[in-house]
């Protein structure tokens, strides 16, 4: 099943989402503590749209 391109969100559009700057994407990927990321082969970055739902939920849990 090919996702949707709009089940794929870009990095800015995580962020706009998240309202977080660009810096605590950055910590975050670092840590390994962020949404599982999708590299596409132009290098560029996605998140899965249920990805980041479920990483969101597992913060709402763990709070």
């Amino acid at each position: 099943m090919t996702p949707k391109p709009t089940d794929l969100l870009t990095v800015p559009e995580v962020l706009a989402e998240l309202r977080v700057p660009r810096r605590t994407w950055q910590r975050w990927r670092e840590l390994g503590t962020g949404p599982q990321c999708v590299r596409l082969p132009n290098r560029e970055l996605r998140v899965r749209r249920s990805v980041l739902a479920t990483w969101l939920k597992t913060l709402e849990e763990a709070a």
